[in-house]
């Protein structure tokens, strides 16, 4: 392995009978199901399968709170200051064959206030990416976030048996790169020039959680949505990435 690769590279391997590296053998793999589009139950939301006629209002109504379109700079479409175009994009979307969108619906209102979606859904390989993620301004820094997250993330590891879970942004946008940071993604590198987008430039950030860390980052959701639902006003006080790097500490080395 060249020197460069070495200096970021650190990962499980095993040599061969040639004295050769290889990746580390994994007998009792088989595939990963392909996720059945039904609804995930939370606590304080809900992921109901995206339905233009159930979300479309919901969802138009808490966009346009985003005035400045804040929202949509760093995804191929948006923002929809008129219902017209939004609906046209909900019905694209909607028929979408090799994505699974979500509508994130608020407990307390029962009204739809973002989406997000699985896509590079790849059962045989173990991996399914978490993205097109769109929150109003009704669900930002809201414990629905968080939590409709960790139900993504927990329908992929336990429900379907997935291996590495994705989250990819625009290396430029520092609010995702933040918030899959704050989720215990692994930053993995930038694919350059990856895409063009509003025509310009898109180099990629990708992060990951592989399984095995799933163990420990589910606990730490867990305790940080209890302490959210026990608080008068919602909110946890403590940062999910400092109850994160607790549990982490915890496990045996």
């Amino acid at each position: 392995m060249g020197e460069g690769v070495s200096a970021i590279y650190s990962g499980a391997h095993e040599l061969n009978e040639l004295g050769q590296p290889i990746g580390r053998a994994v007998p009792d793999w088989s595939t990963a199901s392909f996720p059945p589009h039904i609804t995930m139950e939370g606590r304080f939301c809900r992921l109901d399968p995206l339905d233009e006629e159930a979300h479309t209002g919901d969802l138009f109504d808490a966009f346009v709170l985003d005035r400045e379109g804040r929202n949509w700079t760093y995804l191929p479409h948006g923002p929809f200051p008129e219902r017209p175009a939004f609906e046209r994009f909900m019905a694209a979307i909607c028929r979408q064959d090799d994505m699974q969108f979500y509508a994130i619906v608020d407990r307390r209102t029962d009204k739809a206030v973002g989406i997000a979606s699985y896509l590079r859904i790849n059962p045989k390989a173990g991996s399914i990416e978490v993205g097109h993620l769109v929150f109003s301004p009704l669900l930002q820094r809201r414990p629905a976030a968080t939590e409709a997250m960790y139900l993504m993330m927990r329908r992929a590891f336990v429900e379907l048996g997935y291996r590495r879970y994705e989250w990819k942004c625009d290396v430029l946008n520092e609010a995702s790169r933040n918030a899959a940071m704050r989720l215990g993604f692994r930053f993995e590198g930038v694919f350059r020039q990856a895409l063009v987008y509003r025509g310009r430039d898109r180099d990629t950030a990708w992060f990951s959680i592989l399984d095995r860390e799933w163990f420990s980052l589910e606990p730490a959701y867990e305790e940080w949505l209890a302490g959210a639902e026990a608080s008068p006003e919602g909110l946890q006080k403590e940062p999910l990435n400092t109850i994160i790097k607790r549990h982490v500490a915890a496990l045996p080395s």
